[in-house]
């Protein structure tokens, strides 16, 4: 029996529309879990736990922070095997829902003021369910965009879904700067906080709106038609996605999280501790932090798209190295400019930390979504992006707070950055690169013997 004929090639009206519908989604899932790590900085700490002092609190709001990153590669491992089984679009319909029902449910949330106790356990819960959410979006997301463009352009388009982490951060740090800047003190830690967390619920009906109007992945159509027909004829047991991945592909796995420890990590301290460090360490007002954070955003959003189409004419690896290399290099300037106590100066050490993370972030969708096959791919990719949060971005603000409450010095973040990026150049050396991969190639991947006139299919 021969193969199904390959999905017709997208238009570029069409691929348009899905680039448009990821992006939209993730931007928002961004825009909930980046709310949560600025609140947590800036006003958390006051309002669920009051009678720590202020650094203490902090930490102990980070650490409420970090619990949404453990349950992230639980929202790995079953979105990945459903939406290897099901599909990306439908799942990703649901990580939306449960992201922004979370957060618009924390702009509800009574402090400590009101029920005590009660009030940061509650607050932790929500952040689980942000986390579960976001632990399924990614993989869904960037594999929707590359399993639809063309071979020859994978890089640029599937680097788009990855400019709603900028997006988000702008969208959550533009909303939490102007209520600074328009309210008082007193007025800001009383109710405008919650404004943010309540805006998430329209955010989310109008990209539930975007992605239902979506088709699903033509690559992960023509594989569940081969799946199924196989399936009938009893010549290929297929094994589940998740078990098929951690068996066989542990050690692409394993380059994956690598491949995160430094992208990971310095996001989190150059975006999340920074406000701690400018407000509590250099004496920089808040809104001169949060304006600096909300400048480099808008930077990392336009350059990504560029990182990733570099990514396709020179490769993954190299561009990868390029931002893993020079935050190695930077995060020492970094740290002293924001030091100096001057606006300028902390724009500039936000803005360049967060154009080399963009060399490491653009490529990472394409990257990853080729280190797999189509059957497993939403399982690989997601496991591989997610299990490293809980060992680079969870900790990477309760540890870098930790660090400077002890040594009362940028230095130990430092080297604990510099450290991060090792183990990525490592993970990337032991890669291979994969931008001439194609993605509806997927026989070498699967158990069994192939049928004798079944040929791979072929991506448009």
């Amino acid at each position: 029996m021969s193969s199904p004929p390959p999905a017709p090639p997208q238009t570029p009206s069409s691929l348009k529309k899905i680039v448009t519908a990821s992006l939209i989604g993730t931007t928002i899932e961004w825009y909930d879990f980046f709310l949560y790590g600025a609140a947590a900085a800036l006003v958390f700490n006051k309002l669920f736990f009051p009678d720590s002092d202020p650094l203490v609190g902090t930490l102990l709001s980070f650490l409420t922070y970090a619990v949404g990153f453990a349950a992230r590669p639980l929202g790995a491992l079953v979105f990945g095997h459903y939406g290897d089984r099901l599909g990306r679009k439908k799942l990703l319909v649901y990580s939306l829902l449960m992201m922004g029902g979370a957060t618009f449910l924390i702009g509800l949330l009574p402090t400590h003021a009101t029920i005590g106790s009660a009030a940061p356990l509650l607050l932790t819960v929500l952040r689980l369910v942000q986390g579960f959410a976001l632990g399924g979006e990614w993989g869904g997301a960037v594999l929707l965009v590359a399993e639809h463009g063309d071979a020859g352009r994978r890089g640029f388009w599937a680097s788009w879904p990855q400019t709603g982490a900028p997006a988000g951060q702008l969208l959550a740090t533009g909303v939490l700067a102007m209520l600074t800047a328009t309210l008082s003190d007193t007025a800001f830690n009383s109710w405008g906080w919650r404004v943010p967390f309540l805006l998430s619920g329209v955010l989310v009906l109008v990209g539930l709106w975007i992605r239902l109007s979506v088709d699903e992945s033509p690559v992960f159509k023509a594989a569940l038609a081969a799946a199924e027909r196989r399936k009938t004829e009893q010549t290929l047991r297929e094994k589940p996605p998740v078990l098929a991945v951690l068996r066989d592909h542990w050690r692409d796995v394993l380059i994956a999280m690598g491949a995160r420890m430094a992208e990971n990590i310095s996001y989190y301290v150059v975006t999340a501790f920074v406000l701690v460090y400018a407000t509590e360490h250099a004496d920089t007002s808040k809104q001169a932090a949060l304006n600096s954070v909300l400048i480099a955003s808008a930077v990392h959003f336009v350059t990504i798209p560029l990182w990733g189409a570099l990514s396709d004419k020179i490769g993954r690896r190299p561009v990868y190295l390029i931002g893993a290399f020079g935050m190695g290099i930077w995060i020492y300037p970094f740290f002293a400019l924001a030091d100096r106590q001057s606006f300028g100066a902390i724009v500039t050490a936000v803005t360049v930390a967060l154009l080399f993370h963009g060399a490491m972030y653009a490529p990472q969708a394409a990257f990853f979504s080729e280190l797999f096959a189509t059957r497993m791919r939403y399982s690989g990719a997601s496991i591989g992006a997610q299990f490293s949060s809980v060992a680079a971005g969870a900790p990477a603000p309760l540890i870098a707070t930790a660090l400077l409450a002890k040594y009362g010095s940028a230095t130990p973040i430092v080297l604990y950055v510099m450290a991060a990026v090792l183990l990525t150049v490592i993970a990337l050396g032991c890669a291979k690169e994969t931008r001439h991969r194609d993605l509806a190639d997927t026989r070498a991947y699967e158990t069994g013997p192939a049928p004798a006139g079944d040929q791979p299919v072929h991506a448009p």
